[in-house]
């Protein structure tokens, strides 16, 4: 069904989900910053997040379909969405702002994606992608702007920050279009990337890697496990997909990219970090762009950002 056919309270459900969504990736910019700026190391958070959302779905594992365990391309999304995005994802909040995150994050998913798609099959970007690149590179120029001249706080630590939230952006980019060109069950796929990416990251954690749990509140650690595991992995998708159903990618995506402005914002009262009129102009520039890139247009969509 689409927007247009679907009911009044239909649509009024899907703005709701869409609305639930943002609100939750937003949070997932900030919590993901509070973790980072506390003693936990990026391995705690995403052994949280992981092993409370293996724990929830892991009732679920036995109707996965038959062979799913010996698919390698269902382990392949895995490790990329699951394991290495958040990986890295997590080690640049030790390092980086949440404003940066919000627009390296969400704000360049659809370029990235249009790239990625680019790469892999050929489809190349359309006039919109075109142009809400050029918003982007305007709100990234800002926040360079915001960071370099206006604070004077641009260190090589920023840097690194920087340079992997990039990687996770485009860790899950590349499994975005790979999950869409291989036709994988949103519901198969939440269920087996937590899984499996559970199954082979705790063990390693639990052996070998640097912990500090005990370094923190239990406060901290309910949080992160919760929000993480329960909220981002599992909710959200579950709202987004409702939203795309009633409302259509496109109109959803256009949704989502509030998300940067929202995050970048609000991480001024709740973290404490600096917030200028260059950081605003960049965060609302790279929202446009997001949105340029995935509003609903005439006539041919770009075949990157279809589902």
């Amino acid at each position: 069904m689409s927007a247009t056919e679907a009911s009044p309270s239909s649509r009024l459900g899907g703005y709701l989900a869409a609305a639930g969504t943002v609100a939750i990736w937003t949070g997932f910019i900030l919590v993901s910053r509070m973790g980072g700026k506390s003693a936990l190391t990026p391995y705690d958070t995403l052994a949280l997040r992981l092993g409370t959302a293996a724990l929830l779905l892991l009732p679920f594992a036995g109707s996965l379909p038959r062979g799913a365990w010996r698919d390698g391309r269902l382990w392949a999304l895995a490790m990329m969405g699951g394991l290495l995005y958040g990986v890295l994802a997590f080690a640049a909040f030790k390092f980086a702002p949440a404003a940066h995150g919000a627009i390296l994050l969400p704000g360049m998913q659809p370029f990235l994606i249009a790239a990625v798609a680019w790469a892999i099959s050929g489809a190349r970007p359309g006039g919109a992608s075109v142009a809400g690149l050029v918003f982007i590179a305007v709100g990234i120029a800002c926040v360079t702007r915001h960071e370099l001249v206006g604070h004077g706080n641009w260190t090589p630590e920023l840097l690194i920050g920087d340079a992997l939230l990039l990687g996770s952006s485009l860790a899950w980019a590349i499994y975005s279009v790979l999950a869409r060109k291989w036709a994988y069950d949103p519901w198969t796929l939440t269920r087996f990337v937590a899984l499996a990416s559970a199954l082979v990251f705790l063990p390693v954690y639990l052996l070998w890697l640097p912990k500090a749990l005990d370094a923190v509140p239990p406060s901290m650690l309910a949080l992160q496990g919760l929000y993480q595991g329960v909220a981002v992995t599992i909710v959200a998708m579950v709202l987004f997909l409702k939203a795309v159903a009633v409302l259509g990618a496109q109109r959803t995506g256009a949704l989502v990219a509030l998300v940067p402005v929202l995050a970048g914002v609000m991480a001024a009262p709740l973290l404490g970090e600096a917030l200028s009129g260059w950081l605003i102009a960049g965060l609302l520039f790279v929202s446009a762009g997001a949105f340029v890139a995935v509003r609903p247009g005439r006539g041919k969509t770009n075949g990157a950002l279809k589902t």
